[in-house]
């Protein structure tokens, strides 16, 4: 049983989020949707109390919810930030490996709402920076560190072309990226792509491909793997 008198909102009220669950609970309303996400996710991608309390009822009506799915998904993709509810997070792990479920078996019914289902699955596997991080590959831009010369390069992913790019003042200084082949990918990388391919989303797969491939500086010329700068710099510290 949640005590919700215990558990506030994002100002820092307790009566009107149970209201809210039950009113989504009974029938889509759009209304209430909208309330309950600027009640359970705060301002600078912080979660209130109530959010964490609210994942079993949000993953109960996943299956057939897309506002359900992605309430759920902001949630959990917000779960490694400094918000002081790590023990009520970790009483919810069964709502959480459920909602894992529940994704799985959407994302392979090809939903409109399938980038975002997917972040969320990134979410419930604690790949936060990756769950935060992809937009579909139109035009994705991530930021890494060369880590043999220091270098700051901008990367881009998408219908304009997959490069590294690094201006020397007026000069822009470019490298294509190198691809990885789909059976050298490992890990999320493997997951990420197979997934995609599995459910017929090849701009995804493409763009996966890239990512987890291998970025040449355009600075001093040295390869590294894209994806492991970017998780290097980028996944969150788990306490």
């Amino acid at each position: 049983m949640v005590d919700w008198a215990q558990l506030p909102d994002s100002s820092f009220e307790v009566e009107h989020v149970p209201r809210l669950l039950e009113r989504v609970t009974l029938h889509d309303d759009p209304a209430a949707w909208a309330e309950l996400e600027w009640r359970l996710v705060l301002e600078h991608d912080l979660v209130s109390p109530a959010g964490f309390a609210a994942l079993p009822q949000l993953v109960r009506l996943a299956p057939r919810s897309a506002e359900a799915r992605a309430l759920a998904g902001r949630i959990l993709e917000r779960a490694a930030g400094h918000h002081g509810q790590d023990e009520l997070l970790a009483d919810r792990a069964d709502a959480v490996a459920e909602f894992g479920r529940v994704l799985d078996d959407h994302l392979r019914s090809r939903p409109a709402d399938y980038l975002v289902s997917l972040r969320a699955r990134l979410a419930v596997a604690g790949e936060f920076h990756w769950a935060n991080a992809l937009e579909g590959f139109t035009d994705d831009i991530h930021h890494v560190r060369c880590p043999h010369c220091g270098a700051e390069l901008t990367v881009a992913i998408g219908r304009f072309g997959c490069y590294a790019q690094l201006w020397d003042g007026p000069v822009e200084l470019r490298r294509e990226l190198r691809p990885a082949a789909g059976t050298e990918l490992t890990g999320t990388g493997r997951w990420l792509y197979r997934t995609a391919l599995r459910d017929g989303q090849d701009t995804l797969a493409e763009g996966f491909r890239h990512l987890f491939g291998t970025v040449e500086c355009p600075d001093c010329g040295s390869l590294c793997n894209l994806a492991s700068e970017y998780t290097f710099a980028n996944r969150p510290v788990m306490r």
